[in-house]
């Protein structure tokens, strides 16, 4: 995993993680404009980006995560947020350290596990992984995602770097992942984002997150898709964050 950090060390420390099949960069707009007034850290994910290591389990990210923010600031940062897959590996963060953070943003989170996308992903990841390094398969993959024109460089050089074990084994992770019992005693504010034009799945998940924890709430957007708010309009996500902030203050 490794760690890229933006703005004044002293400020206080802002965690974004990214979705699957990305990288830090997903949240560089963001973290671009948050760093003016917090610390920002953008790790790559496991088997993503230029990461050196292999994606073994989001359990297994969460840890690696809570051991750096234990050795380099002293066991708490002020937020986390994560998208997808991300923002599962952040929901097991909470899950592992309850009082790691003060504040999280949960994007476009799947927690509803469904066996049959399990079995699937294996065969079709066999069958189509040889057309990874296309770029017209990339921009077709591109395209559905409704990501930010300008990020397309981004996705094809970092979508190249995947190797198929890892494709395998982070998108069996997403599609099976559920929420730990543990969930229920973080003492962080949680709040659960999602786009209207979503699957059901995500937003069903959204709800069911929310339920979990006691200190949460849901906000959907409903003209937006699945990571369109963090990655296609970060003055609006920054938005968002500054005012649950002011919230609670």
């Amino acid at each position: 995993m490794v760690f890229r950090e933006y703005g004044n060390k002293n400020d206080k420390v802002v965690v974004l993680l990214h979705g699957g099949g990305l990288a830090g960069w997903g949240y560089e707009s963001v973290a671009q404009k948050l760093s003016e007034k917090y610390h920002i850290i953008l790790p790559d994910i496991d088997g993503h980006g230029d990461s050196d290591r292999d994606f073994i389990s989001i359990e297994n990210n969460a840890q690696h995560i809570v051991e750096y923010i234990n050795n380099n600031h002293n066991g708490k940062v002020f937020a986390i947020g994560g998208l997808s897959l991300g923002g599962q590996i952040a929901l097991e963060i909470l899950s592992q350290k309850a009082d790691i953070c003060e504040y999280a943003f949960i994007e476009s989170t799947l927690v509803v596990p469904s066996k049959f996308t399990e079995i699937m992903v294996k065969p079709l990841i066999d069958c189509s992984y040889f057309l990874i390094n296309k770029p017209w398969f990339a921009k077709m993959q591109f395209d559905y995602l409704k990501i930010d024109k300008t990020l397309f460089e981004h996705y094809y050089r970092d979508s190249c770097k995947i190797t198929k074990n890892n494709m395998i084994s982070f998108l069996k992770a997403n599609t099976t992942y559920r929420l730990k019992q543990s969930l229920n005693k973080t003492k962080a504010k949680v709040i659960v984002l999602a786009g209207g034009k979503e699957q059901k799945n995500i937003i069903r998940s959204s709800h069911l997150i929310a339920d979990k924890i006691p200190e949460s709430c849901v906000e959907i957007i409903p003209e937006l898709y699945h990571g369109q708010l963090s990655m296609n309009f970060s003055e609006r996500y920054i938005g968002i964050f500054n005012k649950y902030i002011k919230q609670t203050k």
